[in-house]
C-alpha cells in the first residue's frame, strides 16, 4: 500500500494554486480551445472540479463513514457541469474551486483518522465495495489526470504549428 493521508494532501492543496498559476489571465483562445467534439475545454475541467468539491469527494467519505457498506452512495453525474454554462469568468471559477477545496481539506482532516477510517468500507453504485482509502487515491489521481488533460488540451493548440517538432514533443503523440 503507497497511500499516505499527509502526502495526498500535499496534492490536494497544491491543485488550486497549480491551475490559477497556470490558467489565469490566459486568453480566451487557450480557456476554450479543445480536442474535437465531446472533449472538454480547461474552462469545463475547472467547472467538473467545482462540480466534485460540491458533489463527489467529501459527500462520498461522509457517507461511507454513515452508511457504510448498507446502501451505495448517490451516482455522481460527471457530465452535469456541462448542463448549465456559468458567466462567471475563469478567475471567478478558479476563486471558487479555490475556496471549496480548502473547505474540503479542512472537512477532510476533522472527518478522517488515518489510523481509524482508511480501511473502511462504502458502497459504489457502480464498482460495488470501495475503500476509504480508495476514495482518497483516486480524488488525487483525478486531481492529476484533469491538470495533465488541461496541459495536454493546450499542446494540441499548436499541433501543426510546431511542424517537424512533432517528432520530439511526447505530449502531441498520438
Amino acid at each position: 500500500m503507497q497511500f499516505n493521508m499527509k502526502e495526498a494532501i500535499e496534492v490536494l492543496e497544491r491543485t488550486p494554486q497549480m491551475l490559477e498559476s497556470f490558467l489565469s489571465g490566459l486568453s480566451e483562445g487557450w480557456l476554450h480551445c479543445n480536442e474535437g467534439e465531446g472533449t472538454w475545454n480547461a474552462v469545463e475541467v475547472i467547472e467538473h472540479l467545482i462540480e466534485g468539491e460540491r458533489n463527489n469527494w467529501i459527500p462520498r467519505l461522509e457517507f461511507i463513514l454513515q452508511e457504510g457498506c448498507n446502501q451505495p452512495f448517490p451516482p455522481f453525474d460527471r457530465y452535469s457541469h456541462l448542463k448549465d454554462k456559468s458567466q462567471m469568468s475563469i478567475d471567478e471559477k478558479l476563486q471558487e474551486f479555490k475556496a471549496l477545496r480548502m473547505q474540503n481539506i479542512t472537512k477532510l482532516n476533522s472527518h478522517i483518522d488515518p489510523d481509524l477510517h482508511l480501511e473502511l468500507k462504502g458502497s459504489h453504485p457502480a464498482f460495488g465495495t470501495v475503500k476509504m482509502r480508495e476514495l482518497l487515491s483516486t480524488w488525487v489521481v483525478h486531481d492529476l489526470t484533469h491538470i495533465a488533460q488541461i496541459v495536454r488540451v493546450l499542446a494540441e493548440r499548436y499541433r501543426t504549428d510546431v511542424g517537424p517538432w512533432k517528432e520530439y514533443l511526447g505530449i502531441l503523440k498520438e
